[in-house]
């Protein structure tokens, strides 16, 4: 297959999880990739070498994408990698890092949810924009919670995916009479470190039962979705916010 051969292709936060199914599944369709981490240096490395492994091109480029200079930094890299025109950026950074209640969260807290999840998703764009011409496609991925708020104690997180999917209606707005289309994708519960961290195992297995499809998602089912929003199959679709979460919560 390679519906996206000859494009090149960023992902924030790509070494494992959801990043790395996504970075794999590009390669696999011909893009060349860009696999940002921040601290999973080997698990980064490891994405890369699974993607060499069935004959794709990738780097590994370290930058924390909540900063600016660091994405500038990114960017630098992968010009020098694959040139001066990319065709698809995937925001996927982002974190939970803690639960807590309206009374715990803090100003250093705030920060922390905010900046990962949501300035990464502004700046990234802003920066890597430039370089995107007619038939490029950008991919945010906000969440279920944008939607119903989140579980207990994710009250920032939901917040910042809040954000993330409204600025991705106003980019698309924005950039689509350039030609650059720009679309995010709202997991629901997928088996992935994230909820391994996050989420008792108890309300795991209640979530699943309560889903139609009475199963917990799959990080490649989340790829595949991205994917598609980042090829030509999708090319009148623009400043969506795509559910993928077996059915527990509908548009």
């Amino acid at each position: 297959m390679s519906k996206l051969k000859g494009k090149i292709a960023v992902v924030t936060g790509g070494s494992r999880d959801i990043g790395r199914a996504i970075c794999i599944k590009l390669a696999e369709e011909g893009a060349q990739v860009v696999v940002n981490y921040n601290s999973s240096e080997s698990e980064a490395k490891e994405t890369v070498n699974k993607i060499k492994a069935i004959g794709g091109d990738a780097i590994a480029v370290k930058a924390d994408v909540s900063k600016l200079d660091e994405i500038k930094n990114l960017k630098k890299k992968t010009v020098e990698a694959f040139g001066d025109k990319i065709d698809i950026l995937v925001n996927n950074a982002g974190g939970l890092f803690a639960r807590k209640t309206l009374q715990e969260l803090d100003e250093s807290f705030y920060n922390l949810v905010m900046d990962v999840n949501f300035k990464s998703t502004v700046f990234v764009m802003q920066v890597f924009e430039p370089l995107m011409g007619n038939g490029a496609s950008i991919i945010n991925l906000s969440s279920q919670a944008a939607r119903d708020g989140g579980g207990g104690g994710s009250s920032l997180y939901a917040s910042s995916k809040g954000a993330v999917s409204t600025f991705t209606r106003a980019m698309a707005k924005e950039l689509g009479p350039k030609g650059v289309r720009v679309n995010a994708v709202c997991p629901g519960m997928i088996a992935t470190k994230f909820h391994d961290d996050f989420t008792k195992d108890e309300i795991r297995v209640k979530v699943a039962a309560g889903t139609p499809l009475k199963r917990e998602g799959k990080a490649e089912e989340v790829a595949d979705l991205v994917t598609y929003l980042a090829s030509n199959d999708s090319s009148f679709m623009n400043g969506t916010n795509l559910d993928i979460n077996g059915g527990l919560a509908f548009s």
